[in-house]
């Protein structure tokens, strides 16, 4: 009945700054002193000259940065800020909707540009909760590091993470992680162990390098398996007088011994050498499965919420049983360096794999060759642009530009990308199609001006996205193109004012606005803003550090999107049935506490529950969000 987040945390006796990057670096570049820093580090001695063992001498590093020649290490994290933060959407800054519990089916409330321009699944309704395999971390460490961290949440929601990291050598490091999720329904449970979501997941992961320094290995297996039990949502008082909203364990659900399984198995491998100094051959390696499955039977209560659609049935006439098979081989070859100040890269990129339904005759397959290459030019630290693109025969291609400066960062990105496999090919029980969808254009320009100064900051940002040919589930719950653009302006605003060092308010708010011929198929709130004010300081001679505050959220009504379990997809509501998410401000408690390196936290979600005009407040049509409840956790990290 516990988590284990896949996060690391030490002890720092300072708080984050409010806006940027709260990681704190350690640059490897005075590598010429001899092997006393051949790490990036210095030894930690103390004054009876004995190894002082802790997050200066655990650092981790990203496959990204060295990928990009910009090698970084980074201490473990051991913040208070956002700790209290534990789950997925949380962490996200509040920006997914979900159906109101953790592990359950979530979207990204904002469009998000794709970074993979060819053929995906399809099925990302638990991305959330896998880790990728690109972002693993990979340590460096100067004794075993172990970190635990138990949250539980109330009303049995629970998630438990552990990891590991050791050198075998000094340049050998060899780790895993381990992650679960137990998450009692929130709705008209029956039992105390009567789980919505069933998560457990583990990383295992290995770096080496060389004597030399010339040969760099980066390698990870992982396994995931997300078990949900569906339940389709509160059956609505107009289809049944005596369902009520509001009502929680006594919610009288659609679905009840649906079940849906997100199954993924990785395998990736990263290697380059230095075949001449500043100049590296490289080569990626992934193997990717995902299998996704839902399983009901079609008894008296449950064939009521798939005839309201689709009442025929296409496989089975008495149970769904769909299952969908991904499969994918990746293999990149390319090479890298730097001519002073500026880095380049040049690749070359093969892709397999196909998708197969258990109703299928033949499965979805693809072939992808693509090209591509990335330059980054360092004017100086603090100034900097980068540019990257990709083109896949013989129709898509992605193109991103980015500038960074002290004062501003602009970045701009055009795509014509691939509809995902599920949108061009299904077959299930109460859905099928076959397409021939165009690929899907975008344009996106994003900007934020930097006003940050000692006291206070300010960060005014604005999102300008142009999509044409876009994919989407329409109102009966089919794949569906869009025959129109549209285009969406988000500005937005970031801002934190403090007190003495002490007293903090921090703030961040967006508007929107979409226009053009296919506007509707986007639904996103008007109004999106998250906002706290607390309190930060250390007491008894830094003994102790507190962190205490209230934090509220708001997102103005809309009419979000539906979701369908058995296709795991989120849909367009049908003109019949708008269900208006109503704009609702949510506010929580939250008390943050480190006691050397051990962190604890408390958190009462919704302590205004009941204490408004409604009882409460929906995420997604027909299910309701957290009423009040609260949360522990602690995090304990061990460096010996």
């Amino acid at each position: 009945m516990l988590t284990l987040s896949l996060e690391v945390f030490a002890q720092i006796p300072t708080r984050t700054p409010p806006v940027g990057n709260t990681r704190q670096e350690t640059s490897r570049e005075g590598e010429d002193e001899e092997e006393q820093q051949q790490d990036g580090r210095k030894k930690l001695i103390d004054d009876s000259t004995k190894m002082v063992f802790g997050p200066k001498t655990t650092l981790y590093f990203l496959e990204k940065d060295i990928k990009r020649n910009r090698i970084k290490k980074y201490e473990v994290d051991t913040l208070l800020n956002n700790f209290h933060y534990y789950e997925p959407v949380a962490k996200s800054g509040w920006k997914y909707q979900d159906l109101g519990n953790i592990g359950s089916a979530a979207q990204h409330i904002y469009y998000q540009a794709p970074v993979m321009i060819g053929t995906t699944s399809g099925f990302h309704a638990y991305d959330l909760y896998h880790q990728s395999t690109d972002s693993v971390k990979y340590y460096d460490t100067k004794s075993p590091f172990t970190n635990m961290e138990l949250f539980f949440g109330g009303g049995n929601r629970n998630m438990m993470d552990l990891e590991f990291a050791r050198n075998v050598t000094p340049k050998w490091n060899v780790g895993f992680t381990l992650n679960t999720i137990r998450a009692r329904k929130t709705l008209n449970p029956n039992r105390r162990d009567d789980n919505q979501a069933v998560k457990n997941a583990y990383v295992f992961h290995t770096s080496y390098k060389s004597d030399n320094d010339k040969y760099i290995l980066l390698a990870n297996f992982s396994r995931t398996r997300h078990q949900v039990a569906e339940q389709g949502g509160i059956i609505p008082p107009e289809v049944d007088s005596t369902s009520l909203y509001f009502t929680y364990e006594d919610a009288k659900v659609w679905l009840r011994d649906a079940t849906a399984v997100d199954l993924r198995q990785d395998i990736h491998v990263y290697q380059e050498y230095e075949i001449l100094k500043g100049w590296q051959a490289y080569h990626v390696f992934d193997r990717r499965r995902q299998e996704l499955s839902f399983r009901t039977a079609l008894g008296p209560e449950s064939a009521p919420f798939f005839d309201r659609y689709n009442p025929e049935r296409f496989n089975r006439p008495d149970s769904t049983i769909n299952v969908n098979d991904f499969s994918e081989w990746r293999n990149e070859i390319g090479f890298k360096g730097d001519l002073g100040p500026v880095y380049y890269n040049a690749f070359a990129k093969f892709r397999t794999g196909r998708m197969k339904g258990n109703f299928q005759v033949d499965p979805y397959g693809f072939d992808e060759f693509s090209i591509g290459g990335a330059l980054r030019g360092e004017i100086s630290e603090k100034w900097r642009f980068e540019a990257e693109g990709e083109y896949l025969l013989p129709g898509a291609f992605r193109i991103n530009g980015k500038f960074i400066s002290p004062f501003l960062e602009a970045t701009y990105t055009k795509a014509l990308y691939k509809p995902t496999a599920m949108q061009m090919l299904y077959r299930g029980n109460h859905h099928r199609w076959s397409n021939r969808f165009s690929n899907i254009g975008l344009d996106q320009v994003q900007g934020v001006i930097k006003a940050d100064f000692k006291r206070w900051s300010i960060r005014p940002n604005v999102t300008i996205n142009r999509l044409s040919n876009f994919v989407y589930f329409d109102e009966n719950q089919q794949a569906a193109q869009a025959s129109g653009d549209a285009f969406m302006l988000i500005p937005g605003v970031k801002t934190s004012f403090n007190v003495a060092g002490k007293l903090f308010w921090e703030t961040e708010a967006y508007y929107t606005l979409i226009t053009g011929g296919s506007s509707d198929i986007f639904r996103i709130p008007e109004v999106f803003a998250n906002s706290r004010i607390y309190y930060d300081s250390p007491m008894f001679d830094e003994n102790l550090f507190v962190q205490i505050g209230v934090e509220g959220r708001y997102r103005s009504e809309y009419r979000a999107d539906a979701y369908n379990p058995a296709m795991q997809q989120f849909y367009l509501q049908g003109s019949d049935s708008r269900f208006l998410v109503a704009g609702y401000p949510i506010l929580d408690f939250f008390l943050n506490i480190r006691i050397n390196r051990t962190r604890v936290l408390v958190r009462y979600n919704h302590i205004n529950d009941n204490l408004l005009s409604v009882p409460g407040y929906f995420v997604t049509p027909d299910y309701t969000g957290l009423r009040g409840m609260l949360d522990i956790g602690i995090s304990w990290p061990l460096f010996d």
